[in-house]
């Protein structure tokens, strides 16, 4: 079982390694690391999409599904579990889209493994002199995308507890990020003016808020607590609702219960919707404050305009979450416009620390 899997991660990392291999760009290594970025994107959006489906589950066992590497192999027993429970987390459809998320994700591995050994291969033949290709950074996704893995695992060995689950989504997104700022040591940099070093730090704090609030957003989705409020600006039609911070904010517990194995409350989760909401207007006011400098320095100003359309973006599906009854197709813009915040902060640092350095 092992060995197919090993061989379909590599069958499906084959595509994009032919789409590099044949390209007109004459840094391969570049479009490799690119490439990457954008599958793992694609994965990360893909995973909202499993765990939006209810699929996390579809296969409940790991790495494969009910020991085999497929469900075509599995359908025995996906059906006899589907016939017990239909509506359940065990169904042919969802165990699909369980181990599709698996088998990109072990094409994104495949992917970085390359991306390591190359690095490391052109830093040593070079006599560690070419330091665009030192291997720290390469070696670092490959410990990230390992350790991604082992949560993933755990994500379904645990029976999706939260705590764990959003840990799996926080480091998917570090992935990314990860990724942007390898791929931007290998680009053709534009001139930027030495003022933007200035925004090393405001960028940076940029960056903190996001990933406090992603967190918060993801356990508001791990908790399913998006619907817990169905109005806006008010929630159960009052500013401060009745509250329940201590069910909802216990870390280690299981999905949908208290500490102590009871029913979660309705108000833990209005508490957990409550602080994502409201934690929102401070991170889009801040980021939209930094792109509003960044509009006004050479060289940053592509970076300013995209992080306001994806701000706006990100504010406009959140409020539709609410209003639409959380449709799947907005859902998963939401946790895309994340990344793509975060890809695009990371960028913004990126470029900052270089005029930093050259001033």
């Amino acid at each position: 079982m092992l060995i197919q899997l090993a061989i379909t991660g590599l069958l499906v990392a084959m595509l994009p390694l032919a789409v590099i291999l044949t390209s007109n760009d004459t840094n391969k290594y570049r479009k490799l690391v690119w490439v990457t970025l954008f599958l793992t994107f694609d994965l990360i959006m893909f995973g909202s999409f499993t765990r939006l489906t209810d699929s996390g589950l579809g296969c409940p066992d790991w790495p494969g599904c009910y020991g085999m590497a497929n469900p075509v192999q599995a359908h025995a027993d996906i059906k006899a579990a589907e016939a017990i429970m239909p509506t359940g987390p065990v169904t042919v459809v969802k165990a699909w889209i369980e181990m599709i998320h698996r088998y990109i994700a072990m094409a994104v591995g495949v992917l970085i493994i390359a991306i390591m050994i190359v690095a490391w291969r052109k830093w040593l033949v070079s006599g560690r002199k070419l330091s665009t290709y030192a291997p720290g950074l390469p070696t670092a996704i490959f410990i990230l995308v390992c350790l991604q893995g082992a949560f993933g695992a755990w994500t379904v060995t645990m029976k999706l507890q939260p705590l764990i689950v959003t840990i799996h989504l926080l480091l998917g997104l570090t992935l990314l990020g990860m990724l942007a700022v390898l791929g931007s040591r290998h680009s053709v940099q534009a001139t930027i003016n030495a003022s933007a070093g200035k925004l090393v730090t405001p960028a940076m704090l940029a960056l903190g808020l996001l990933v406090i609030q992603i967190i918060l957003g993801g356990w508001v989705s791990t908790n399913y607590a998006v619907l817990a409020c169905t109005d806006f600006p008010l929630c159960h039609g009052m500013l401060i609702p009745p509250m329940d911070f201590e069910h909802g904010f216990t870390l280690w517990r299981d999905l949908g219960k208290t500490a102590s194995g009871d029913l979660l409350p309705v108000e833990a989760l209005t508490a957990i919707h409550w602080v994502h909401r409201t934690f929102a207007f401070i991170v889009i006011a801040y980021i939209a404050w930094l792109a509003h400098k960044a509009l006004k320095i050479d060289g940053l100003r592509k970076s300013g305009k995209w992080i306001l359309i994806a701000v706006g973006l990100q504010l406009a599906s959140g409020l539709s979450t609410i209003y639409l009854s959380w449709p799947i197709l907005i859902a998963i813009m939401h946790n895309g416009g994340a990344a793509l915040l975060v890809l695009l902060l990371a960028l913004l640092i990126y470029k900052t620390r270089q005029a930093a350095r050259l001033s």
